[in-house]
């Protein structure tokens, strides 16, 4: 019976590999094949082309920089977040789960056009910080790249708190209280106790937002404009407006890789990690 279990495995995750083959794998493939057979064959002269340019590397830049930014923001919201639901017991912590969960069932567009109107001059972040001093008349901050990270952040958010609640919940609490009964100082207790344990769910919350970051197309075309081109709005202008298929292949296939980077490296941080401890 047992032997036989590998196979049952296997077949019942064949229909779902199929689907990916067909429906990932092949196009990807296609889109790499593309990036480098042009009509005189096998090729690298449009990698040589595109990094070349000094608007490109630009390009690059802003697509790391909004992602990092956004990715941090996101942690610094999202770990105390994790943190008090965490603590939190019964239907407080239903309420908080339902909170973050819900704004998934959103879609994107929705929220980004939601996020056009808060980021007005007259919208709630500028009444919000004239209200508070920080500013002495209003400013707009749609179409700048605060807006957009602000916009980023708010949307991704939940892919930071999930995956931290989701290790801070294992953390035995009688951990922290007897560090305190030691007389270790709260600070001390989080950057030497509670910091390190959750460390694993850090890193997957970062790497599933900084990925995420990345490869957001409708978020600043809708927040930032054409001005601000990132690696996704430059694909889809080479595809959509100048009909360059070869320089869209090229620039998706640069994304695709950086992706993988991204993840490769969280995956053998967390496997440090898993070694360490």
């Amino acid at each position: 019976m047992s032997d036989r279990t590998p196979d049952r495995v296997a077949l019942l995750a064949l229909p779902a590999l199929v689907y990916m083959v067909i429906v990932f794998a092949i196009p990807v493939m296609v889109l790499i094949g593309r990036s480098f057979f042009g009509p005189s064959g096998l090729s690298v002269t449009p990698y040589i082309d595109f990094l070349s340019d000094g608007f490109n590397w630009r390009v690059i830049f802003n697509t790391l920089r909004t992602a990092a930014l956004t990715t941090l923001v996101c942690l610094v919201i999202g770990y105390p977040t994790a943190l008090a639901l965490s603590w939190s017991k019964g239907f407080v912590q239903a309420i908080m789960l339902v909170a973050i969960i819900l704004p998934l069932s959103v879609g994107v567009i929705v929220k980004a056009f939601a996020w056009q109107i808060v980021l007005r001059r007259d919208g709630i972040v500028a009444s919000l910080l004239m209200a508070t001093g920080v500013w002495d008349e209003p400013k707009l901050l749609l179409f700048t790249e605060t807006g957009l990270v602000l916009g980023a952040a708010n949307i991704f958010l939940p892919f930071m708190i999930l995956p931290i609640y989701s290790v801070l919940k294992l953390i035995d609490p009688s951990l922290q209280h007897a560090a305190a009964t030691l007389g270790a100082p709260p600070v001390y207790r989080f950057f030497r106790l509670s910091l390190p344990l959750a460390a694993s769910g850090i890193i997957s919350g970062c790497s599933i937002v900084f990925s995420l970051a990345t490869s957001m197309y409708v978020i600043p075309s809708l927040l930032i404009g054409d001005r601000y081109q990132t690696l996704p709005t430059l694909t889809a202008r080479a595809f959509l407006l100048m009909r360059n298929e070869r320089l869209g292949s090229t620039t998706a296939t640069i994304l695709l890789f950086l992706t993988i980077a991204i993840v490769m490296l969280t995956a053998w941080l967390v496997r440090r990690r898993e070694v360490q401890t």
